[in-house]
C-alpha cells in the first residue's frame, strides 16, 4: 500500500512538472494543446474512495490553474473527469475489481479496455474544459474542434507515456 502511495505522489509531481515545464508553451496555434496531466487522475487505484478521488482531482486542477493563470477551469474539468471515471468504472468493471487497489493500466486491464477508458475520459475532460473556458456557444464549431484536436494530441502523449511505462503486469500490485 505504501508503494502505491509513493508511486502516485511521484507520478503526480512528474506529470505536473512535465505539463508545466515542457508542455505549457507547446501547441498548434492555440487550437490543440496537450494536457497529459489528467493521466494522474486516470491512473489512481480503482479502490480509491470517491471523496479522495474528488479531492485529488480538485487539487490537481487547482495546481494546473495556478501555473496556467486560469481561474478554476482546469479544476472544474478535473472534477468532471473524476465523476466520469466513477461512472465508467461502475459500468465496465465488476464489484470485486472496483474495490481492489489495482492501477487501471495497460498491463492490468488490457489494451481494449484501457484505450476506451483513456479516449472517452480525455474527450469528456477536454469538452468540459473548453466549454467552460469559452462559456459561450457563439463559436461552438471552433470550440468543439479545439477540444477534439487537443484530445487527439493528449491521447497520443498518454499512449506514448503508457508505452514507455508498460511492463506487462503492474509491479506494484503483484507484490
Amino acid at each position: 500500500m505504501a508503494k502505491i502511495i509513493v508511486y502516485n505522489i511521484v507520478s503526480f509531481i512528474l506529470l505536473i512538472i512535465f505539463q508545466v515545464a515542457v508542455l505549457k508553451n507547446v501547441g498548434y496555434y492555440n487550437i490543440a494543446i496537450p494536457l497529459p496531466y489528467i493521466l494522474f487522475i486516470l491512473l489512481l487505484p480503482l479502490g480509491t474512495p470517491n471523496f479522495i478521488l474528488f479531492l485529488l482531482s480538485l487539487l490537481t486542477g487547482l495546481t494546473i490553474d495556478a501555473f496556467y493563470d486560469s481561474i478554476g477551469v482546469h479544476a472544474a474539468a478535473c472534477v468532471a473527469l473524476a465523476y466520469f471515471r466513477i461512472f465508467f468504472l461502475n459500468i465496465t468493471l465488476e464489484v470485486d475489481q472496483r474495490e481492489s487497489f489495482q492501477t487501471p493500466s495497460w498491463g492490468n486491464m488490457k489494451f481494449k479496455w484501457f484505450s476506451t477508458y483513456i479516449v472517452l475520459a480525455t474527450i469528456v475532460q477536454h469538452l468540459v474544459l473548453f466549454l467552460i473556458e469559452v462559456f459561450s456557444f457563439q463559436n461552438i464549431i471552433y470550440t468543439l474542434g479545439s477540444a477534439l484536436l487537443s484530445s487527439i494530441f493528449t491521447i497520443s502523449i498518454i499512449f506514448v507515456i503508457s508505452l514507455i511505462t508498460y511492463s506487462g503486469k503492474n509491479k506494484l500490485t503483484s507484490n
